[in-house]
Protein backbone atom coordinates (compact mmCIF):
# COMPACT_ATOMS: atom_id res chain seq x y z
CA UNK A 1 0.00 0.00 0.00
CA UNK A 2 1.21 3.72 -0.74
CA UNK A 3 1.50 6.34 2.43
CA UNK A 4 -1.53 8.52 1.87
CA UNK A 5 -2.61 11.51 3.96
CA UNK A 6 -4.42 10.28 6.99
CA UNK A 7 -7.93 10.04 6.31
CA UNK A 8 -10.95 12.31 8.80
CA UNK A 9 -11.99 9.92 11.17
CA UNK A 10 -15.67 10.34 9.40
CA UNK A 11 -14.47 9.26 6.12
CA UNK A 12 -12.81 6.15 7.74
CA UNK A 13 -15.69 5.09 9.55
CA UNK A 14 -17.76 5.47 6.38
CA UNK A 15 -15.37 3.38 4.47
CA UNK A 16 -15.43 0.57 7.18
CA UNK A 17 -18.96 0.85 7.27
CA UNK A 18 -19.32 0.14 3.57
CA UNK A 19 -16.87 -2.95 4.26
CA UNK A 20 -19.31 -4.44 6.75
CA UNK A 21 -21.94 -3.98 4.71
CA UNK A 22 -20.22 -4.87 1.09
CA UNK A 23 -22.46 -8.15 0.77
CA UNK A 24 -25.44 -6.45 1.15
CA UNK A 25 -24.33 -3.79 -1.22
CA UNK A 26 -23.91 -6.36 -3.82
CA UNK A 27 -27.59 -7.61 -3.35
CA UNK A 28 -29.10 -4.04 -3.68
CA UNK A 29 -26.92 -3.47 -6.53
CA UNK A 30 -28.28 -6.31 -8.25
CA UNK A 31 -32.09 -5.19 -6.90
CA UNK A 32 -31.34 -2.15 -8.42
CA UNK A 33 -30.32 -3.67 -12.22
CA UNK A 34 -33.60 -6.06 -12.20
CA UNK A 35 -36.20 -2.99 -11.14
CA UNK A 36 -34.63 -0.96 -14.28
CA UNK A 37 -34.51 -4.09 -16.72
CA UNK A 38 -37.62 -5.37 -15.36
CA UNK A 39 -39.69 -2.59 -13.79
CA UNK A 40 -42.69 -1.57 -15.96
CA UNK A 41 -43.00 1.82 -14.59
CA UNK A 42 -44.21 3.76 -17.20
CA UNK A 43 -44.49 7.27 -16.01
CA UNK A 44 -45.93 9.93 -18.47
CA UNK A 45 -44.46 13.22 -17.60
CA UNK A 46 -46.02 14.51 -21.13
CA UNK A 47 -48.96 15.92 -19.55
CA UNK A 48 -51.43 18.24 -21.99
CA UNK A 49 -50.56 16.40 -25.21
CA UNK A 50 -47.74 17.34 -27.63
CA UNK A 51 -45.02 15.26 -28.48
CA UNK A 52 -42.56 13.94 -25.76
CA UNK A 53 -38.77 14.79 -25.83
CA UNK A 54 -38.04 11.62 -24.13
CA UNK A 55 -36.07 8.36 -25.43
CA UNK A 56 -39.26 6.43 -27.05
CA UNK A 57 -37.29 3.12 -27.70
CA UNK A 58 -37.42 1.19 -24.75
CA UNK A 59 -34.15 -0.63 -25.18
CA UNK A 60 -32.59 2.52 -25.04
CA UNK A 61 -34.06 4.03 -22.45
CA UNK A 62 -33.07 0.98 -20.11
CA UNK A 63 -29.95 1.61 -21.55
CA UNK A 64 -29.83 5.31 -20.60
CA UNK A 65 -30.96 4.40 -17.23
CA UNK A 66 -28.55 2.24 -16.41
CA UNK A 67 -25.91 4.26 -17.00
CA UNK A 68 -27.40 7.29 -15.42
CA UNK A 69 -28.79 5.86 -12.05
CA UNK A 70 -26.84 7.71 -9.52
CA UNK A 71 -27.49 5.90 -6.27
CA UNK A 72 -26.87 2.41 -8.73
CA UNK A 73 -23.48 4.19 -10.05
CA UNK A 74 -22.31 5.49 -6.75
CA UNK A 75 -22.99 1.59 -5.01
CA UNK A 76 -21.20 0.53 -8.13
CA UNK A 77 -18.33 2.71 -7.93
CA UNK A 78 -17.59 1.44 -4.39
CA UNK A 79 -17.61 -2.23 -4.75
CA UNK A 80 -15.43 -1.78 -7.23
CA UNK A 81 -13.29 -0.14 -5.35
CA UNK A 82 -13.44 -2.88 -2.33
CA UNK A 83 -13.08 -5.91 -4.66
CA UNK A 84 -10.08 -4.18 -6.68
CA UNK A 85 -8.13 -3.59 -3.21
CA UNK A 86 -8.98 -6.83 -2.01
CA UNK A 87 -7.83 -8.74 -5.14
CA UNK A 88 -4.27 -6.89 -4.97
CA UNK A 89 -4.07 -7.86 -1.04
CA UNK A 90 -1.68 -10.32 -0.13
CA UNK A 91 -3.74 -13.59 1.18
CA UNK A 92 -2.97 -12.64 5.05
CA UNK A 93 -4.33 -9.28 4.30
CA UNK A 94 -7.53 -11.10 2.60
CA UNK A 95 -8.02 -13.05 5.62
CA UNK A 96 -8.30 -9.98 7.86
CA UNK A 97 -10.80 -8.26 5.74
CA UNK A 98 -12.69 -11.71 5.81
CA UNK A 99 -12.40 -12.00 9.68
CA UNK A 100 -13.38 -8.51 10.29
CA UNK A 101 -15.63 -7.29 8.02
CA UNK A 102 -17.53 -10.58 5.93
CA UNK A 103 -17.63 -13.03 9.39
CA UNK A 104 -21.08 -13.29 10.65
CA UNK A 105 -21.80 -13.51 14.01
CA UNK A 106 -18.89 -12.04 14.77
CA UNK A 107 -17.25 -13.20 17.65
CA UNK A 108 -13.11 -12.03 17.29
CA UNK A 109 -11.59 -9.23 19.12
CA UNK A 110 -8.07 -7.61 17.76
CA UNK A 111 -6.39 -10.66 19.47
CA UNK A 112 -8.48 -13.46 18.33
CA UNK A 113 -8.35 -11.75 14.92
CA UNK A 114 -4.12 -11.26 14.83
CA UNK A 115 -3.87 -14.98 16.19
CA UNK A 116 -5.99 -16.24 13.03
CA UNK A 117 -3.66 -14.19 10.29
CA UNK A 118 -1.08 -15.27 12.37
CA UNK A 119 0.37 -11.44 13.11
CA UNK A 120 0.99 -9.09 16.34
CA UNK A 121 -2.37 -6.79 16.87
CA UNK A 122 -0.69 -3.88 16.32
CA UNK A 123 0.50 -5.60 12.70
CA UNK A 124 -3.35 -6.36 12.25
CA UNK A 125 -5.00 -2.74 13.00
CA UNK A 126 -1.96 -1.27 10.68
CA UNK A 127 -3.03 -3.14 8.06
CA UNK A 128 -6.85 -2.55 8.96
CA UNK A 129 -5.58 1.33 8.65
CA UNK A 130 -4.28 1.04 5.38
CA UNK A 131 -6.41 -0.68 3.47
CA UNK A 132 -9.30 1.28 4.12
CA UNK A 133 -6.81 4.20 3.06
CA UNK A 134 -6.53 2.49 -0.26
CA UNK A 135 -9.82 1.72 -0.62
CA UNK A 136 -10.97 6.12 -0.07
CA UNK A 137 -8.34 6.47 -2.19
CA UNK A 138 -9.75 4.36 -4.88
CA UNK A 139 -13.42 5.75 -4.39
CA UNK A 140 -12.03 9.34 -4.26
CA UNK A 141 -12.67 9.83 -0.57
CA UNK A 142 -10.79 12.00 1.19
Amino acid sequence: MTNQLKLRRGTFQHVESELYAYHDTRKEIVRLKNEILYGRTNEDENVGGGRGSGVSDPTARTAVLLTSHKKLEQLQNITDAIEAVYEALPKDKQRLVTLRYWTRPQTLTWEGIAKEIPAHRATAIRWRDEIISAIAYKVGWR
